[in-house]
């Protein structure tokens, strides 16, 4: 069984998918840490990524990645580093978002995403699973919230680690992504056409968990 999560930045994606994943005891994938983490990367060696998009998708070919479920789910290694956590800045956001457009660094990650959903029961999100990655997904959610919503839980989760940050800069930086992932060549961010949409707006995590729950088992009946 195959669960494809999409949505733009902020949506909750990867709460709700791994919350989802460890309920039905199904392994989660969140493709959108890979794309930070060779955003990381690329920031690490003084790389341009829209200046040098080709230099950008070099590194990316001889990067080391590797995804190790954990207790609390998922944790990123960049060249045998934990960078799960550092992943998660503002810089490495719009670094994960700029080199995401680059058709190189597409096909190295889809590639290994999809080897590893291949034989098993998987949860994965991102911004183009259900209509790329994962077409033949038995489930696709299309997971959506206001800007204003995403912006604040954005500047909630930022300042409750301490982060200095502006709410409206936050916003700003939702909104460029949404036109960076929405409007890019190579599989843009868009709704398959057999996906569900949930809009959590003005849902709780659990509110939202229970109805993704829902919708999969009703896929998985169907």
């Amino acid at each position: 069984m195959k669960v494809a999560i999409d949505g733009p930045a902020g949506a909750g994606k990867s709460t709700i998918a791994k919350a989802v994943a460890s309920a039905l005891g199904y392994i989660y994938i969140d493709t959108g840490a890979m794309y930070r983490a060779v955003g990381l990367n690329a920031l690490r060696n003084g790389v341009d990524i829209k200046a040098q998009p080709q230099l950008a998708a070099k590194l990316t070919q001889s990067v080391e990645l590797d995804i190790v479920p954990g207790a609390d789910g998922q944790r990123i290694f960049l060249g045998g580093e934990d960078v799960t956590d550092i992943i998660r800045t503002q810089d490495v956001s719009m670094a994960a978002s700029d080199i995401a457009v680059i058709k190189e660094v597409r096909e190295k990650l889809v590639s290994i995403q999809r080897q590893l959903a291949a034989g098993k029961n998987v949860v994965m999100d991102g911004r183009d699973i259900g209509t790329h990655v994962l077409p033949d997904a038995q489930c696709k959610i299309f997971l959506t919230a206001s800007v204003a919503e995403r912006a604040r839980r954005r500047y909630t989760e930022l300042t409750a680690k301490g982060e200095a940050c502006v709410l409206d800069e936050i916003c700003a930086d939702i909104e460029k992504r949404d036109k960076n992932d929405s409007e890019r060549r190579e599989s843009p961010l868009r709704r398959a056409d057999d996906a569900v949409v949930l809009d959590t707006t003005e849902l709780t995590i659990d509110e939202a968990v229970a109805e993704a729950k829902r919708i999969i088992s009703e896929a998985a009946l169907s």
